[in-house]
Order: structure tokens, then sequence, then C-alpha cells
């Protein structure tokens, strides 16, 4: 495990209700200045391999990328690592379904470390979820490749034949197909990110990047 993954543990474990004494050490000690927080496990995959396209090491770059597993934690995370506890930069990626839980956490005021106002926090939402916006960036035809080269392609056409597929759109079957396997929508964030064109990632993944 990394330093920064020994953070995320930490921090896991006191937004959990554990002690953060280890937290506040590694976050001083590894010069942690922003923390992405992420709905899920496959938008921090997404996110780690676009870094790594684009030749950035977040670590060092004393950025942390952290999946809280659920958007309704985001509140409880930003109070232990915004302006009331650690006093680092926030900023994360949402659905646009939970763009409420991300604005009441990151655009509300409140008072920091020795009476300082809160800083308003940027985060970035995806029209639908970010497979949708991946797929949408990709075309159909290019995921359905990426699929077959995954070996996935005759699992995607048994799901499509479903009866509660029919009459949805390809890009629709595509994005449900994606959850339907525990694992499989972290290994196609990934996947996906790296088939992408420097032009064509998706606005809201661009704009985090840009941001850290």
């Amino acid at each position: 495990m990394t330093d920064m993954g020994a953070f995320r543990e930490s921090v896991t474990a006191w937004a959990a209700g554990g002690p953060g004494d280890l937290a506040r050490e590694l976050a001083a000690r590894l010069s942690v200045r922003t923390v992405v927080l992420l709905e899920g496990p496959s938008d921090l995959a997404a996110v780690e391999a676009l870094a790594a396209c684009r030749g950035r090491d977040l670590e060092a770059e004393g950025v942390c990328v952290l999946a809280m597993n659920g958007a309704m934690s985001v509140g409880r995370f930003a109070r232990l690592l915004g302006p009331s506890g650690l006093d680092l930069r926030l900023t994360g990626l949402c659905d646009e379904a939970e763009r409420g839980y991300y604005a009441r956490a990151l655009e509300g005021d409140g008072d920091g470390p020795g009476g300082n106002t809160a800083r308003r926090q940027e985060f970035f939402v995806c029209a639908a979820d970010l497979e949708d916006e991946l797929i949408r960036a990709l075309g159909v035809s290019r995921v359905e490749e990426l699929v077959r080269a995954e070996g996935d392609l005759r699992a995607l056409r048994t799901f499509a034949r479903q009866p509660a597929q029919q009459g949805r759109s390809s890009q629709r079957q595509l994005r449900r197909f994606l959850g339907t396997k525990k694992g499989r929508k972290i290994h196609y964030g990934r996947v996906l990110v790296e088939a992408l064109s420097p032009d064509h990632v998706p606005a809201p993944l661009d704009g985090l990047l840009a941001a850290v």
C-alpha cells in the first residue's frame, strides 16, 4: 500500500467513527493539499486512468483521490477534510442525481480553523453518470469493440436480449450492462478512459483533472 493509500484508509476509518490522529499525521507528512471526493471505486479508476494518460502523478502532487462508497457520505467527509477539519481543498465528481449532496457539502458556508470562513469548493457533475459520459464520448460502436476485446461481448449480447432491455437504446443497455457484475464498472472505468482520444474526454472529467 502506498502512503496515500494509507491516508485514504485512515480517512475512511475516521469517517466511520474512528480517531482522526493518523489521518492528521499522514496529511501533514504527505503534504496533502487537495482531496477529490468520488462516489465509488469505478469513478476512482477512471480519474486515476486519465491522470496516468496525462503523465500526472497525483500522489506526488499532494492530491488524494478518495472513493466514499456513496454520495450521501460527502457531507461527513467534507466536515473532516474541509475548513472545519484538516482544512484541505476539496473537489469532486458526481452524478446529476447526487448534485444536491455535493452542493450542500461543498458550497455551504461555515467557520474553519481560526474562524476563517469556509471556502466554496468546486465540483463537477456528470449528465447522468460517468459511464454514460464515457459511452457518449466514445460512441456505442467503439465501446462494443472494447467489450469484445475484453471478452465480454457474449455476456453483453445475452444481457441485451433480456425482456427488461427491450426498447432501450444501445447506449442505455451498455450503461446498465457495466453495472451487472461486481467489479465490471471499475474495470471499464479504466478501459474506457484509456481508449479516449485527448480531445474527446468528457467535460466533467476533463474539468476535474484540470482543476487539481
